[in-house]
């Protein structure tokens, strides 16, 4: 089950929420309702899930409603109507003091102004979560040193916040939240006040520490970059409204309209799309049934140059030339073994096209996509170039 549960969430600010409500459900839009009654629609109608040990982005413009619907989440704002299930449990309808506990115990918070206290130090700052629910000192101290230790400020306790640079004093805000040990991690634009070096630091430390931790987060951006760079998933909302949901690739490959490619258009394609987008399905000889004179006629079929060996569970074991069979079938050579080659340049299924451009570019046959010691698929420097203009790339990485 899904850790976060998300469904038909709306929020309207406002003395007329029950008449605005009727007109979202009659399709008027955000501008018309605030015509119409002088509410603003805050969220229209959100629903999503989050799994456990995700980065879920939502992403939008100003007013939007990103920020809204996080706030939503935890209750820090009532819904107009809807519910936000955290393990099973409808935040929206729970009383008072099982909120707090909730709030407590499941959900921590880094908001994107640092909120540290100024008269206390970095250990202290980072105590706070734990010195409102109750736990003893000691106890509390050494959680806090921990999860300073985990973000690299293991050296600065004792520092206040006005001697730390702003990148610092945001570590010290993942800090806190994280020595609550958390189920879910709610970041509201946490590095949008930062330096942009700075924020691509710490883009690059939470997703190291993710690797270790494996939080549940819930991130709020403005920046496309950002969110395609983080995100597992990404929620694209504008108008209060969640117009896609998607992994990067996804959104980035077939946006759901016209506002959706508008947004992604300018983005740089070959840091985004990875080589499973691009791959195609190869063309393979087995290496246990097939001899050189079967492998020639197969790329004289295919107008081929080279092809790649495999076994029957597609174990990669190198590849053969058009030469290198047409000699040994002169010679009478009947095994592959003997002319095959094993300079494969390989890469990851998640490498980026950013990092294939190198390898493509001297590679002597197709680039080999990989998963272990399997061959996936393979890369030609044609699909790379059309995927970079834009053009349509299969998402599950082979022919249409």
């Amino acid at each position: 089950m899904p850790i976060i549960q998300v469904k038909n969430l709306s929020k309207i600010f406002g003395k007329n929420a029950k008449k605005a409500t009727k007109l979202l459900d009659e399709g008027y839009s955000k501008d018309e309702i605030l015509e119409k009654t002088g509410n603003t629609v805050g969220v229209n109608r959100a629903s999503f899930d989050v799994e456990e040990g995700e980065i879920f982005v939502i992403m939008g413009l100003s007013g939007s409603g990103k920020s809204t619907l996080v706030r939503l989440i935890n209750r820090l704002i009532e819904p107009t109507e809807g519910s936000v299930l955290i393990d099973g449990d409808d935040l929206a309808k729970v009383d008072s003091k099982t909120l707090r506990n909730v709030r407590r115990e499941k959900l921590s918070m880094v908001f994107q102004r640092f909120a540290l206290f100024p008269h206390r130090t970095i250990l202290e700052n980072a105590e706070f979560g734990l010195e409102v629910q109750g736990l003893d000192k000691e106890k509390r101290k050494n959680k806090a040193q921990e999860s300073l230790e985990m973000v690299g400020l293991g050296q600065n306790i004792n520092h206040f916040p006005r001697q730390l640079s702003g990148g610092m004093q945001q570590r010290v805000g993942l800090a806190r939240a994280l020595a609550n040990d958390p189920e879910v991690l709610l970041m509201d634009e946490a590095f949008s006040a930062l330096d942009p070096l700075i924020r691509k630091e710490m883009q690059d430390e939470l997703l190291e520490l993710q690797v270790t931790m494996k939080k549940t987060i819930l991130f709020i951006t403005h920046d496309l970059d950002e969110a395609l760079r983080i995100g597992d998933r990404i929620a694209l909302m504008k108008d209060g409204r969640i117009v896609q949901i998607g992994t990067p690739e996804e959104i980035l490959v077939n946006p759901a309209n016209e506002y959706v490619e508008k947004f992604v258009e300018d983005v740089d394609r070959s840091k985004i799309l990875s080589a499973e987008n691009v791959m195609k399905r190869p063309e393979t000889v087995d290496i246990e049934k097939h001899g050189p004179r079967t492998a020639l006629e197969r790329m004289r079929k295919e107008g081929l140059s080279s092809i790649y060996v495999t076994d029957a569970k597609r174990n990669l074991y190198g590849y053969v030339t058009a030469d290198d069979v047409s000699e040994a079938t002169k010679q009478d050579v009947k095994e592959l073994k003997s002319i095959l080659r094993t300079d494969v340049p390989k890469v990851q299924k998640d490498t980026t096209m950013h990092d294939i451009f190198t390898i493509i570019h001297d590679a002597p046959v197709p680039v080999a996509v990989v998963e272990g010691e399997k061959l996936l698929g393979i890369i030609v420097r044609g699909t790379v170039i059309a995927a970079l203009a834009g053009n349509e790339v299969n998402i599950n990485g082979t022919d249409s």
